[in-house]
């Protein structure tokens, strides 16, 4: 079925965006859990944690943008490349969290292996399915809607995960992500509208890869995709050694995780429809400032303050859902505007996830051994706790507020025309 302004109901956006579901069952444990994971059934340091973490995430942002660019010379249905990444997200999972006893260096070796595998599969799947979406439609109406409903269902599988972790552990996880990617990716493949691709469009040079740099808009936008995404990457890199070794309530994480997503779920429709009114980057740029506003208190806490930290959670909670619709609608925006709708959508994604990528091989190549080198030891009562207490709270502070000043002084004036009235801006 191929998309057109009638073809966008909410069914048939569902079926496309639940796919985003089982893809963000694999993020969570990715950027969450996985380093206390390895901390605490493997002989691995914090130090040779991170260091796993910076080159598995360093190698997997170079691959982002050469997968786009393939991806984007080869013209096929982004369909076929969703279906060549779900046997390669399957085993890929099942290596990094059931890994097998081995000697300390052999496990540092199928650390980074199974990283590379589930980085390079999901690469794959995450930018066909962002490209699918951006393809779909380019009417200002739509572009955030239909984000929306992708990331609406991205974080269901984040509260599923958190939830499953919690009672079931990595076990169930993995049974429960097996089922959710072969159905979603079922429903996607049989039911989900189809993208008009513009097959008489000129078919991208070897250097396609540079293409988005030549907008000057895209550049701006990917300076604020990087600033944005340390400030968010490093909160949730430490968030498990902050709620367990600094404020005691570890016992109470996967709660916090819950109130925090399901508060960016529920807000969704409202950085729709602000997005609608004011435009995407006015909007964005407020959830900013409001996530700075609200995560500083966290650092005045104490040990023990439940209530506090969930209240935070809440409402850092509800800027997240601008930090997850608003962005890939900007950007889907911005691709229209330079002519490439419909054809060159994979390229663009493909640099913007090595944007997230670079952002959270920053977070956890540079937090993690700067904490181990301040003295802070997970598990431990130690005087290294002040660090890890300014590293969660106030440094994202400070990049939310850099992220906010450059997207307000960004170029995007000209992604808000209606399509037929878009025009390039290269220079």
């Amino acid at each position: 079925m191929t998309a057109g302004a009638s073809a966008l109901t909410l069914p048939a956006l569902f079926s496309y965006g639940l796919f985003g579901l089982p893809l963000a069952m694999l993020a969570l444990p990715i950027y969450i859990y996985v380093a206390p994971f390895y901390a605490q059934r493997s002989s691995l340091d914090l130090a040779q944690i991170g260091a796993v973490l910076l080159a598995a995430r360093i190698a997997a942002a170079f691959i982002d943008p050469a997968l786009g660019a393939w991806m984007a010379r080869g013209g096929r249905s982004y369909a076929i490349y969703v279906a060549a990444s779900l046997p390669l997200l399957l085993l890929g999972f099942g290596a990094l969290f059931h890994p097998p006893a081995m000697p300390q260096a052999a496990t540092l070796a199928w650390f980074l292996a199974a990283l590379l595998l589930v980085y390079a599969a999901y690469g794959l799947a995450g930018i066909a399915h962002q490209s699918w979406g951006a393809a779909l439609s380019q009417a200002r109406a739509q572009r955030a809607r239909v984000a929306a409903v992708r990331e609406g269902c991205g974080l269901l599988g984040v509260i599923l995960a958190a939830g499953l972790t919690s009672v079931l552990g990595y076990d169930g996880l993995s049974l429960a992500f097996a089922v959710c990617l072969l159905a979603a990716g079922a429903l996607l493949l049989a039911r989900a509208p189809r993208p008009a691709l513009r097959q008489g469009m000129e078919a991208l040079p070897a250097g396609a890869w540079r293409l988005p740099f030549r907008q000057r808009a895209f550049r701006w936008l990917f300076a604020v995709l990087l600033v944005n995404g340390v400030a968010a990457a490093i909160p949730a890199t430490l968030f498990l050694f902050f709620a367990t070794d600094y404020l005691r309530l570890g016992h109470y994480a996967g709660a916090f995780l819950i109130v925090y997503f399901c508060a960016a779920a529920a807000s969704m429709p409202v950085w729709v429809a602000l997005a609608r009114r004011f435009g995407e980057a006015r909007a964005w740029g407020g959830a900013m400032l409001l996530a700075a506003a609200v995560f500083v208190w966290a650092y005045g806490l104490g040990a023990g303050a439940a209530w506090g930290f969930a209240s935070i959670c809440l409402l850092s909670g509800l800027a997240l859902g601008a930090d997850l619709a608003l962005p890939p609608a900007l950007l889907a925006g911005l691709i229209g505007a330079a002519g490439h709708a419909g054809r060159h959508e994979a390229a663009y994604f493909g640099w913007w996830n090595w944007g997230v990528q670079m952002s959270l091989a920053l977070a956890a190549g540079i937090a993690l051994p700067l904490l181990a080198w301040l003295g802070y030891v997970p598990g431990s009562s130690s005087g290294g706790l002040p660090a890890l207490t300014a590293a969660y709270a106030l440094l994202p502070c400070a990049l939310k507020l850099l992220a906010a000043l450059l997207l307000w002084r960004a170029p995007l004036q000209h992604i808000y025309s209606e399509p037929g009235e878009n025009r390039p801006c290269t220079s």
